[in-house]
């Protein structure tokens, strides 16, 4: 069960203060890396409550614990609860009997439409792999602001899509001397969500805890520099958890 509460209506740091020191009495564990993430681990369930701003996002393998930590929070705080989680910051969960399915279905339609790729023929790759980005400085100039806009559009949609970082980060790398090829590279990237709208992050529910990464190098390749290229992923089971 995964719930969302809010109406913590402190100054953000001294609220933040009063609420981390009352988890860490009631035995909770800081993220070492994250430090608005706590945990609690109870026999062979564990309980996570991560903290943004004014919202406080929380989960368990057990629905006694999700309950427990609800009345644990109203007994200090004032708060309103909102529920199972179903959209958080563009993100849109899905809670399923075998998993959770994490996208960005409504966002990805919106960018779409803002930018007329609504009814636009789709692609089949987010990228062309025949022929490299290159700095082109003879290419046609195009207006810096709409390439910009578009490209910061598609670095939130990674979010939740993996498969189209390669090529955001490819054209993010033009936003100065920018020519049509790049604007065409990057509508390419906008053509291949038009074909591929549902794409997301799955987490089913039995997986195995074991850390799994993999990594790729191509190794003094970029077509720019003759440096390296170098992509990984890292797996909780079979569960997504980063990408680079």
């Amino acid at each position: 069960v995964v719930k969302a509460l809010y109406g913590l209506h402190q100054a953000p740091r001294a609220w933040y203060e009063t609420l981390a020191n009352y988890l860490l009495e009631k035995k909770f564990q800081r993220g070492k890396i994250d430090q608005t993430l706590f945990i609690k681990k109870q026999k062979r369930d564990i309980l996570l409550v991560q903290v943004y701003v004014d919202d406080i996002i929380f989960g368990s393998t057990n629905k006694e614990l999700c309950k427990a930590f609800e009345k644990l929070i109203k007994d200090k705080f004032q708060i309103s609860s909102m529920g199972e989680l179903t959209f958080f910051l563009g993100l849109q969960v899905k809670e399923k009997d075998d998993g959770i399915f994490i996208s960005q279905d409504k966002y990805n339609a919106e960018i779409l439409r803002k930018f007329g790729f609504s009814d636009v023929k789709s692609a089949s790759t987010p990228i062309e792999t025949e022929k490299p980005l290159l700095k082109d400085p003879d290419g046609e100039d195009v207006d810096i602001h709409i390439y910009r806009s578009m490209i910061g559009s598609l670095m939130y949609l990674t979010s939740s899509r993996p498969d189209i970082m390669f090529a955001v980060y490819a054209c993010v790398r033009f936003q100065v001397t920018l020519k049509m090829s790049h604007l065409h590279a990057v509508k390419r990237i906008f053509r291949y969500l038009k074909g591929k709208p549902h794409l997301g992050l799955w987490y089913p529910k039995d997986s195995p805890f074991n850390l799994v990464a993999y990594s790729d190098n191509d190794y003094a390749k970029a077509s720019l520099d003759r440096k390296s290229t170098t992509g990984g992923c890292q797996f909780l089971g079979c569960r997504l958890i980063s990408w680079q």
